[in-house]
């Protein structure tokens, strides 16, 4: 007699059929702990346990995605299984036997995309295509929007009805515009949602931010056969995962993300969603084929006097108001050439007054732009552009705004303004320099750390930094630490 029998409820869960004492041991293996949990208002009125449970024993409900999990753990306990077909949705766990990579490549050739394709496109085309689900692990500047494009054509060439969905307005214009560089009109094809747009349309692909639609009934994505969702890593949050579980009828699940946060939690939501992850390519091994700019950072480490803040917040609210320390930044901007991204976390009271200062202290012709979430993305689309005609141009950015997905390639430094210890921001943000341009073969990356540390005890920030540096160590980065006195007795 089977143990269990796996079957599909339909594109988003799989209902597990077994003992209840099988269910419970289910329960149990698929419930984590939620990083940061016990700083969270739910944790701490008591009325949330700060876990997240994958499986459901009452009904034996999991994500699709998850499916390679549920049958290795039962694997693992000598427990039998039976995959059981479902008319409407098919078996749990498919596969496309007519996709191969050599078709993938004659399919992708035929689409005559004016840029050459890397060999790790097509094999992350042909993992999408042949398996219906897959979180596609691919950094930025690896030509995410290419095999967006190639998978999104196939799909339109079956006659099915595509969802796209990104996160910010900027990048629903750039994809549209990556699209028509490919030489596929995103005007007659694509539909595109945002800001009060309609969310109706009869062309096949819609592009849109999850912001425009999550609150749309399941009714509405019930046409749709196809999802992508370009940074996936932030279809953790709850509205997108809303999204995502309408999408009932949706067989074929592709996400695409730079980075996953480290969270062994944020990687099964994203997987149970989606699917499996593939690793398509290293930032490293993009590098060192000239793919990419080389990278060199220096991570600057201004070391103050001795001082405990009582919250993180306090030392953020110091040293983000600090005159001296914004002076320097000002300085290193103004004294590099070619094109520099300055990101900082508050607007009013960091980003406002760097831009300020820089912009008061430029020479006439050097174009100086304050871009933030209060920006329309006509106009910051505007920005890039121009920065991509540009030399010199200062862009003082939020990190909302241009960390993530932001494609301009004349860009030859970055200055970290404000301090992160997020794995994610801090790789999506040094991948806005990476992108190679005309005359450009290197960047550079000025990572602005604080040291107030008394005795052994760190500060909030230098810890940050601290993380920092492990991430460029993982990543095979390379980068020095320069310490640069910053006590008031010098000034």
């Amino acid at each position: 007699m089977t143990d269990v029998i796996i079957q599909k409820r339909n594109e988003v869960y799989l209902t597990v059929e077994c003992e209840p004492h099988i269910k419970y041991e289910l329960s149990e293996y698929f419930t984590f702990e939620v990083p940061g949990a016990k700083f969270m208002p739910a944790y701490k009125k008591r009325i949330w346990d700060g876990t997240i449970k994958l499986f459901s024993p009452g009904d034996g409900k999991i994500y699709c995605g998850l499916y390679k999990y549920l049958t290795e753990w039962l694997d693992s306990r000598d427990y039998s299984y039976e995959d059981k077909d479902n008319k409407f949705y098919g078996l749990p766990n498919e596969s496309n036997d007519f996709i191969t990579p050599q078709g993938v490549v004659d399919y992708v050739d035929y689409l005559n995309i004016p840029f050459k394709v890397r060999d790790y496109q097509y094999n992350a085309i042909y993992q999408a295509l042949k398996h219906n689900r897959r979180l596609l692990l691919s950094p930025t500047a690896s030509g995410k929007s290419l095999m967006i494009y190639a998978i999104t054509r196939y799909f339109v060439s079956k006659g099915s009805n595509i969802l796209i969905i990104v996160p910010t307005t900027s990048l629903v214009e750039q994809l549209c515009g990556d699209f028509n560089s490919y030489g596929w009109s995103a005007e007659d094809n694509c539909h595109k949602i945002y800001a009060g747009k309609d969310k109706q349309t009869s062309k096949q692909v819609t592009i849109t931010t999850w912001q425009s639609i999550y609150k749309m009934p399941k009714q509405y994505f019930e046409k749709f056969e196809c999802v992508i969702g370009d940074e996936a890593h932030q279809f953790k949050a709850k509205s997108l995962i809303n999204i995502m579980t309408k999408l009932h009828n949706c067989k074929h699940r592709i996400g695409f993300t730079g980075t996953l946060d480290g969270s062994n939690t944020n990687q099964l939501v994203l997987e149970g969603l989606f699917g499996p992850v593939n690793k398509v390519v290293k930032t490293k091994q993009l590098i060192d084929k000239g793919y990419l700019s080389a990278l060199n950072i220096s991570v600057l480490l201004l070391q103050h006097e001795p001082y405990i803040f009582e919250s993180y917040q306090e030392e953020m609210d110091y040293i983000c108001t600090l005159p001296k320390r914004n002076n320097f930044i000002k300085k290193l901007a103004l004294n590099q050439t070619g094109n520099t991204l300055i990101l900082f976390a508050y607007v009013e009271k960091h980003g406002q007054v760097l831009f300020d200062m820089i912009n008061n202290n430029v020479r006439d012709n050097r174009k100086v732009f304050f871009v933030h979430g209060g920006v329309e993305t006509e106009d910051r689309e505007e920005v890039r552009r121009i920065t991509e005609t540009q030399d010199d141009a200062i862009i003082i950015a939020s990190y909302g705004t241009f960390s993530t997905g932001i494609n301009i390639k004349r860009l030859h430094n970055i200055i970290f303004a404000s301090p992160s210890k997020s794995r994610v921001r801090n790789l999506q943000s040094i991948g806005r320099a990476l992108r190679k341009g005309e005359n450009k073969e290197s960047a550079k990356l000025f990572d602005i750390a604080d040291d107030f540390s008394k005795n052994e005890r760190k500060n909030y920030t230098l810890n940050h930094m601290i993380e920092r540096v492990k991430i460029y160590s993982q990543e095979n980065f390379n980068y020095e630490i320069i310490p640069i006195n910053f006590r008031r007795k010098d000034e």
